[in-house]
């Protein structure tokens, strides 16, 4: 009778490589999305600061609206950053999400400034536990993803602090803002979901 030792065969590449691999594909996911994410949040405050910026009676509210943008496009710049050192293909909806941020500023600042607020309320909210949700998965990845986890966790708090201040501006005063909020938030989720495999 003839034992065979199992440990001596070569092992399926296939199998062997599978945590790097599947590590790999979650990785570039996360880092589609948010580089997806920050895009659409520029085309949004672009959309708004359309409406308002060439209003005299408007400037507190365009004065605030570009501050948070300067935010927002730093972290795009670094996103942009982070996709070419980790060869990450970028979303294939850029285009849509082009059109579609820019809409969405413009057309919630043409309902008025508690409208503009309620859009960054609701994005950022859902862009705060998105952001959770990706630190957290990157703290089980020990410190080789230290340097992404602290990035995404430094642009939440970020994020955070703009929903905190739509919300003090009035973000809850919108008309239908149970709606208005409801839909942009549905709407922000639908993208993450989309913008992460396509």
């Amino acid at each position: 009778m003839t034992i065979r030792n199992d440990r001596s065969r070569p092992r399926s590449p296939s199998v062997s490589t599978q945590p790097g691999r599947a590590r790999k594909a979650a990785i570039e996911e996360m880092i589609r999305v948010d580089h997806a994410g920050e895009y659409g949040a520029v085309r949004i405050y672009e959309g708004q600061r359309a409406v308002f910026r060439n209003l005299p009676h408007k400037q507190e509210i365009a004065d605030a609206l570009e501050r948070m943008a300067k935010d927002e496009e730093i972290h795009l710049a670094r996103f942009n950053e982070i996709v070419n050192e980790r060869g990450v293909r970028p979303t294939a909806f850029a285009p849509v999400w082009h059109i579609a941020g820019f809409a969405l500023g413009a057309a919630t600042a043409l309902l008025g400034e508690k409208a503009a607020h309620a859009c960054t309320a609701a994005v950022e909210e859902v862009i705060d536990e998105h952001y959770k949700s990706q630190v957290n998965r990157l703290d089980q990845m020990g410190e080789e993803e230290k340097p992404l986890r602290d990035t995404i966790e430094k642009f939440r708090l970020e994020e955070v602090e703009h929903r905190d201040e739509a919300l003090a501006s009035g973000a809850r005063e919108a008309p239908v803002y149970p709606l208005l909020s409801g839909a942009i938030k549905a709407a922000c989720r639908l993208a993450i979901k989309v913008s992460e495999k396509a």
